[in-house]
């Protein structure tokens, strides 16, 4: 097992290439389970989360081949419906097989799944639309089992305690675009990871109205096609932790292949702060310096501001010149890498579901361990920032959602290499 080493307070500069959205390749992939002709994938994210997903649909009875950023998906002979245990159980995404598995095969088994320990996330949403669609769900010794003999059109709420789920409604979609009838999803997930597998099922035959907005309208086909040369969108989540990495270490940097329109709720904020963002021909551009502004924040399901960069923002505002509160009303119990951030200087403490920072001058270098993906980006923002060495445990969290995390910071002047544990 590698350990990432950072040696901070060094300016970043140049340019950062951005790759494809984790969280709209795997849904996307699971999606390809809906037909028996190819898909091609483009711009797809080589991550261990997607090599995972590609193991899955191999379980399940898929051809897979990866060339470059372009995956081929195709049909090898009998599907199987039963997902594993030892695959599921490593991330949360691959439980979006469930509806494929049941519009397709009309039966599925699929185990409860895994991911970042950041707070309990049920999948009632889940059941509760797919019982909607006819089905017969039942949980068996860790598996959800379930078994229709056609699947009907419903008119289903998917609104939940946080807001709505992007796995729930992605399952619920997927399975009513071979449902008889029409299904109606209200609060629907809004997510661009959402639009995307919205525009990828219907590139594939799918008829759907509303995309992009919380009420979707599916009109069941009785068969669905191949797609060639689908393009993924870029992950935004990337995209953003990169910017707060320029915030934090006062450069200027350029993202290329990023999408502008996806990060308005950070780049808002980040203006508070007093970074600007700003998108330049075919790049975005950030320029930071080191007095930053306070700034508190709510995550919120999107537009508002993304969960997934809540711990990236609070390493960045454990810098700025004031007190920021920071409030996860999406996930209250992932506040695992404030820890860790005091470790190295920060000022950060927790009151419910708030974290609240008193700015401090420095960070300084210190060993740390990831607890999950995003809390591991934290980390690296922090390590970059910090005076002295860095040493981050447990990196694998990081590559779940980062591709050559450490050589793409090298180019931007960093140093930052691995060690053996």
């Amino acid at each position: 097992m590698d350990k990432l080493v950072i040696e901070g307070g060094r300016p970043l500069k140049g340019v950062v290439k951005i790759g494809g959205s984790k969280n709209a390749a795997l849904p996307i992939m699971a999606a390809t389970l809906l037909t028996d002709e190819p898909c091609v994938l483009r711009n797809f994210p080589k991550l261990r989360d997607t090599l995972t997903m590609i193991k899955l649909l191999r379980s399940l009875g898929k051809s897979v081949e990866m060339t470059e950023d372009k995956l081929t998906i195709t049909s090898k002979g009998e599907a199987n419906h039963v997902a594993e245990y030892k695959l599921v159980s490593t991330m949360r995404g691959s439980f979006c097989v469930l509806g494929p598995l049941l519009a397709k095969l009309h039966k599925a088994k699929v185990s409860l799944p895994g991911g970042c320990v950041i707070g309990i996330r049920p999948v009632d949403l889940h059941l509760k639309g797919l019982k909607a669609l006819g089905t017969k769900m039942e949980i068996e010794n860790g598996y959800v089992i379930g078994t229709a003999r056609h699947l009907a059109g419903a008119h289903i709420y998917l609104g939940g305690g946080f807001g709505s789920s992007v796995l729930a409604t992605a399952n619920v979609m997927m399975a009513a675009t071979l449902a008889k009838g029409e299904t109606i999803i209200e609060s629907a997930a809004c997510e661009p990871e959402i639009e995307d597998l919205s525009n990828f099922l219907s590139a594939m035959g799918a008829k759907i109205v509303g995309i992009g907005s919380p009420r979707l309208v599916i009109t069941g086909v009785k068969k669905l096609h191949g797609i060639n040369n689908y393009t993924i969108i870029p992950d935004r989540i990337e995209a953003g932790t990169y910017i707060l990495m320029a915030a934090a270490t006062g450069s200027n940097i350029a993202l290329q292949g990023g999408c502008y329109s996806h990060l308005m709720a950070l780049i808002d904020n980040l203006d508070q702060a007093g970074v600007k963002v700003i998108q330049e021909d075919h790049l975005i551009r950030v320029k930071s310096n080191k007095a930053l502004k306070p700034v508190s924040v709510t995550t919120y399901p999107y537009p508002g501001f993304p969960t997934d960069l809540q711990a990236q923002f609070l390493a960045l505002m454990s810098l700025a010149q004031g007190i920021s509160v920071i409030t996860d009303k999406v996930y209250p119990d992932r506040f695992m890498h404030i820890a860790e951030l005091n470790r190295m200087g920060a000022n950060i403490r927790r009151e419910g579901t708030n974290a609240i920072v008193q700015g401090v001058k420095a960070l300084h270098g210190a060993p740390v361990m990831a607890s999950d993906l995003r809390a591991s980006a934290a980390l690296v923002i922090a390590g970059l920032a910090a005076q002295g060495r860095t040493e981050i445990h447990r990196i694998y969290h990081l590559e779940r959602g980062y591709e050559n995390l450490d050589d793409k910071l090298n180019a931007l002047g960093a140093r930052v290499f691995r060690e053996k544990e």
